[in-house]
């Protein structure tokens, strides 16, 4: 009887999704040729297949070894007693398809083969159906695809993990570019929160950039979140700061009072005065609301002349002319001048402090500091979106929500390199709110996410998503990550420290893109989020190559070690690391502009001042006067 090529051994020990396979003899030079084709037995991360009658179980190495037998039996084995646990993860039907999960057991003494090019082929598919999208091939064999079940990517979730120069951002940018391909997927619906920029230049040709500080050169447009848009939490959060339990109650009534007048001078469809809480996306004036609040903080009164000792006047500070020297302006953020309080003197000299103070003044100095501040212009001062003083706007969030997810390119990048650091995690969570809100109570519309699903992609999550972080980005991607599911939005996690990262969050994705990480920290957090059984597997992460992933969960047939396809040099990340040394070329010149190895042009220093001032990376270029310019000193001949 011939021997089998793709025999390796027999199964020895069954516990659970783990069985041990004894090696036989014949597998001692750890190399098998099945058609011409070599095949190295026992490599961590390759396949098994246990056939047993018309079913095939296929499994995952994960560990290797030799020795773990009693003294006496490795003696009576020419070569010792040699094994490798195998994690059991799906079976297939002969010539059938592939299914994740297991109906069967094998038994001691089943024989188990090496997973051939031909049987992977059967798993993963010959071909590239719709269903599908190929993001690069499989590290084992290159004339594989490796193909990721684009519906479960999507709508159960997904992380991308890696440590810096993993290659995370040229996958991510690889992965959106193959999920908006348009000659596959013309109705693609991505929203990147880009916290540092990086992938406006990957994304050109199909996306739409929102930006603090746009480029219109490069066809950038502004980004404006309404601030009415926001939740009463999430507004005063980022307007007021932290108000207390007992502070809350005035402000919130204050509001309600102007959504109402809002409403009566600009009607909105689907929904009354009536109906209008604190939280109801109704335009009003913040403005207004902050001269009221701060009038009612801050105003005395004095005795009207003539009149009963109840009837009182504003205090305002007179001029030469006896009228007041301001009475403040809400639009201009100017507050009226009221006179000090005075408690001696007769009835007419005395200054009292006005009722109805609500002991938010260090608040409302906040909010008026905020208004005037030209980096929170885009969120208090959001162009056709800000309500005049009766609360009136040019735009609804109709076309605000069409310029997000609704425009001609597949993929929105709300680029947030901009923001004040210490707004950006409230903003991030009122972004996803917004968005999470829209889709979900229009899911069953033609615009819906059950119709039309969403892709969220939160770069740099660990940013703004630890497991000590009660902010509102946690909260709104929590609420994303357990019920988004349902409604046809999705999630893509891109971090280099999965372990700051809540576990709750990580675990409900369904298909993890972990890519080379030397923390044992992190691999620790990442092999217990994942739905396999592999820890073998990712004991393999700090020695994989750049752009190299182990790929795990619902969206893969079989977990899988993969190289993924980056994109072209002109679509990548602008993510890459700043050369030191640039090489010299053939002609005897330099293959990059800069570094340490090239000699030094004459410094000016003044455009990078002006950038600084500007708050903006995109430098226009001026001629520069040659007086202008440092010259070293000449050394006297």
């Amino acid at each position: 009887m011939l021997r089998d090529p793709t025999f390796i051994g027999t199964v020895q020990d069954v516990h659970g999704a783990t069985i041990t396979v004894e090696l036989s003899n014949d597998t001692v030079r750890g190399l098998s040729f099945v058609r011409g084709e070599g095949y190295r037995i026992g490599q961590v991360g390759s396949f098994v297949r246990i056939p047993l009658g018309f079913v095939d179980l296929y499994g995952v190495v994960s560990q290797v070894g030799a020795g773990a037998a009693p003294q006496r039996e490795q003696e009576q084995r020419v070569y010792g007693n040699r094994w490798v646990t195998v994690q059991m993860v799906g079976e297939g039907q002969r010539r059938g398809q592939f299914k994740r999960g297991i109906s069967q057991h094998p038994t001691i003494d089943d024989r188990v083969h090496i997973v051939t090019e031909a049987d992977l082929r059967a798993i993963y598919g010959a071909g590239e159906p719709d269903d599908f999208v190929a993001v690069g091939h499989l590290a084992s064999a290159e004339s594989i695809p490796a193909l990721v079940n684009i519906n479960k990517l999507v709508t159960r979730h997904s992380a991308v993990v890696g440590t810096t120069g993993s290659g995370k951002s040229t996958t991510v940018a690889g992965l959106l570019n193959s999920l908006s391909e348009s000659s596959h997927y013309p109705s693609a619906r991505i929203v990147v929160l880009d916290i540092h920029g990086e992938y406006s230049k990957a994304l050109s040709d199909r996306a739409a950039v929102f930006r603090v500080s746009e480029d219109a050169d490069k066809g950038q447009k502004a980004l404006r979140v309404p601030f009415w848009a926001l939740s009463f939490d999430e507004l005063t959060a980022l307007a007021f700061g932290n108000l207390s339990e007992a502070q809350k109650p005035a402000v919130a009534d204050a509001v309600v009072q102007l959504k109402k007048e809002s409403l009566k001078n600009q009607a909105r469809e689907g929904i009354d005065e009536t109906r209008i809480t604190v939280d109801s996306p109704i335009p009003f004036c913040l403005h207004k609301l902050w001269l009221e609040l701060h009038k009612r903080e801050h105003y005395t009164i004095v005795p009207r002349p003539g009149t009963a000792t109840d009837e009182v006047d504003p205090a305002y500070v007179l001029g030469a002319d006896g009228k007041p020297l301001q009475l403040g302006d809400a639009m201009s953020v100017t507050p009226p001048l009221y006179r000090t309080i005075k408690t001696t003197g007769t009835a007419s000299e005395r200054v009292q402090q006005g009722s109805g103070a609500v002991g938010i003044r260090q608040h409302l100095a906040g909010l008026a500091s905020r208004l005037r501040d030209p980096r929170m212009s885009f969120l208090f001062n959001p162009g056709d979106w800000l309500p005049d003083i009766d609360g009136k706007t040019n735009k609804d969030l109709d076309a605000l929500l069409e310029e997000w997810i609704g425009g001609p390119q597949p993929i929105t990048i709300l680029d947030l390199s901009g923001i004040p650091s210490s707004v950006l995690n409230d903003l991030i969570g009122a972004l996803l709110r917004i968005l999470y809100d829209a889709i979900f109570w229009a899911r069953d519309l033609p615009e819906g996410g059950r119709l039309r699903p969403l892709l969220l992609v939160l770069e740099e999550a660990h940013a703004y998503l630890s497991k000590e972080n009660a902010g509102t980005a946690a909260a709104a991607v929590r609420r994303i990550a357990k019920e988004g599911r349902k409604y046809g939005v999705g999630m893509m996690i891109v971090s280099q420290r999965p372990s700051e990262i809540d576990s709750t969050i990580l675990s409900q994705c369904g298909t993890i893109f972990a890519m080379r990480l030397a923390n044992d920290t992190d691999r620790g957090h990442v092999a217990s989020a994942a739905s396999d059984n592999l820890k073998g597997l990712f004991d393999m992460l700090p020695i994989l190559r750049t752009g190299e992933a182990i790929i795990v969960g619902e969206a893969v047939s079989l977990p899988v070690r993969t190289l993924i396809s980056p994109p072209p040099l002109n679509r990548r990340p602008d993510s890459e690391d700043p050369c030191v040394v640039e090489r010299r070329d053939a002609d005897g010149g330099y293959q990059g502009p800069a570094g340490w190895s090239q000699p030094r042009d004459p410094s000016n220093y003044a455009p990078m001042v002006r950038q600084w001032r500007k708050q903006s990376h995109h430098y226009e270029h001026k001629p520069i006067a040659v007086n202008a310019i440092k010259k070293p000193d000449e050394k006297k001949e």
